[in-house]
């Protein structure tokens, strides 16, 4: 059994209908119930719940503290590579993007290495494009052993792999892989990707799947927000979440919410999501999964960043690079997968995190829950 056993069984159009039929009473419902279910997360992810947006605060500013404590993990994203083999239509990797393609080599990856754990991170997020001929298993034993050397925990976001290579990769030092889905909208999906193996709509489906049966420590997934109807993609994410913890629940998750960005790619946002609603959002996990993670990256302003760093929120990414070598060597001139906003340096997020009453968490393992 995997996860898409139970994806076959859930309608897009009738999901999304009974998100918005949801009422006021069925938010109140899910608020007084102290352990909720898919269908008080549909409720507070509905429109009906908006008036109810500091409630829904104040509850899960509570949980936050009383899971995690007063702490927020800082990450970096690490780019290996712009190779990318597939052609998405709202990603800057794009094969169809006319641009030059940068993969690092073993000197680059220590220069990089270098450079980050001198601003003091000890979490690392490693990101390619899938060009697994060029930056495959082959690249990831021996880029993943060298940067153990300098990182006390690594996650990796690159293409869908089988159950025995992540199985090695956890052997080499790998603790946790982000998998987003970008859509659950399966005939959508395939309208974004027109070539290569991110096609594969159910392959890349299962993959946290394999990942749970590999022995993973954490599994990330989330939907990209504003490929399409962002309240039905985030009730698939939750139906999935829900899925993962009953099936592997050694695993820890987090959830991550990223808003559809400029990038060198010509997609706009299909379904627009404003910051009341992406609050909303993320309140709605915290209510729904006091135990799960929340991540908050740098595409979003430092000014609402700064807003909802007591919110719900437990682990953001600083001083980030989208583009291979960007830390290194800042000047050079490769493309960016998308644009950032929030472009302060370390220093200036940790001063924020600690402005708001709040611990900087460098290393995964300080992350104290309760």
């Amino acid at each position: 059994m995997s996860f898409s056993d139970v994806f076959r069984q859930l309608d897009w159009e009738d999901l999304k209908l009974q998100i918005y039929q949801k009422t006021s009473l069925d938010v109140q419902r899910a608020l007084r119930t102290r352990k909720r279910n898919l269908q008080d997360f549909m409720a507070l992810i509905s429109p009906a719940a908006e008036p109810f947006l500091e409630e829904m605060a104040q509850e899960s500013y509570r949980l936050t503290r009383q899971r995690f404590g007063k702490t927020i993990q800082l990450y970096i994203p690490l780019y290996l590579s712009n190779k990318c083999h597939n052609i998405c239509t709202y990603c800057g990797f794009s094969l169809d993007n006319p641009i030059r393609r940068i993969t690092l080599s073993q000197e680059q990856l220590h220069r990089e290495a270098l450079a980050i754990r001198k601003m003091g991170f000890e979490h690392i997020l490693l990101l390619t494009g899938e060009a697994p001929g060029t930056v495959g298993m082959p690249y990831f034993r021996e880029a993943l052993p060298l940067l153990k050397d300098y990182f006390a925990h690594i996650s990796m976001e690159v293409q869908p792999l089988d159950q025995h290579e992540y199985e090695e990769l956890i052997s080499l030092g790998m603790d946790a892989v982000m998998i987003y889905q970008e859509t659950y909208h399966q005939s959508a999906y395939a309208q974004y990707h027109l070539r290569g193996n991110k096609q594969d709509f159910f392959y890349r489906l299962e993959t946290a799947d394999r990942l749970g049966k590999a022995g993973i420590k954490k599994i990330g997934i989330g939907s990209l927000i504003g490929l399409e109807n962002w309240r039905t993609d985030v009730f698939f994410t939750a139906a999935h979440l829900d899925y993962l913890q009953r099936h592997y629940w050694q695993t820890r998750y987090s959830i991550s919410f990223p808003r559809l960005r400029p990038c060198e790619g010509e997609e706009q946002p299909r379904s627009l999501m404003n910051e009341r609603q992406l609050v909303q959002l993320i309140c709605a996990w915290r209510l729904f999964a006091p135990e799960v993670e929340l991540s908050l990256s740098t595409r979003e302003s430092q000014v609402f960043r700064n807003h909802v760093v007591n919110l719900g929120i437990t682990t953001m990414s600083a001083a980030s690079s989208t583009q291979p070598g960007g830390y290194a060597d800042p000047e050079q001139k490769a493309l960016e997968q998308f644009a950032i906003d929030d472009n302060r340096s370390a220093s200036e997020v940790a001063a924020m995190i600690k402005a708001s009453n709040l611990e900087v968490v460098w290393k995964d393992h300080e992350l104290r829950t309760h």
